[in-house]
């Protein structure tokens, strides 16, 4: 028997259909930090705040690895790495609930098939668009393309930024942090992971 989550009623509802209860926990944040959630200018801020949290989450709706699924196998013989670099993207760190900017560059070694580049960034998005640590969502995105193309390779970069870091604790800004994840040949074959870097304009 299948269980509906909270999440997947609340995205099936329409745009006006934020749970009472999320937005009583909203205001009850509010008037924690200090504020009146009567007041005019937050009276609608319960139902703004439900929606964005719908839309920043909405990555729990779906398996990134789907995007995968449709290969092309036709590619004149191509056998070389395939590399998407500098792809935006935002998620939510899981302790504080801040916002993680960054970009991506994604590379895979073929073997025989190859997908649509456009859905490397999506997988990379349907794994964002959840609450996040740098490490395992770096890991996700190689894993599925590992797991879905059965390539020779996997080697997936991340760098990105910390609201948890700039706008709280320390304070620190402009400071990016770096996570990979190397499979396959990238992981095992050093001339491989050097070309790999390479091209990622790393050095090593």
């Amino acid at each position: 028997m299948n269980t509906i989550t909270d999440h997947e009623q609340f995205s099936a509802a329409g745009d006006d259909a934020v749970p009472h209860e999320v937005q009583e926990s909203i205001r009850a944040l509010i008037r924690w930090a200090g504020d009146d959630p009567a007041r005019e200018g937050l009276r609608d801020t319960p139902r703004r705040v439900a929606r964005a949290w719908r839309e920043y989450c909405r990555g729990y709706d779906e398996d990134p690895g789907e995007h995968l699924a449709r290969t092309f196998d036709e590619v004149g013989g191509y056998d070389e790495i395939v590399m998407l670099r500098a792809i935006p993207f935002q998620s939510h760190c899981e302790h504080h609930m801040a916002p993680i900017t960054g970009t991506a560059t994604i590379a895979y070694l073929p073997a025989g098939r190859v997908v649509g580049i456009s859905k490397l960034a999506r997988v990379l998005n349907g794994y964002a668009s959840r609450l996040q640590v740098q490490e395992r969502l770096t890991a996700q995105v190689a894993q599925a393309i590992w797991d879905e193309l059965a390539p020779r390779g996997v080697a997936v970069m991340i760098e990105a930024q910390h609201g948890c870091m700039t706008g709280r604790g320390v304070k620190t800004s402009g400071v990016g942090m770096i996570t990979s994840r190397m499979l396959g040949c990238f992981l095992d074959d050093q001339q491989s992971r050097n070309e790999v870097l390479s091209l990622m304009n790393l050095r090593h």
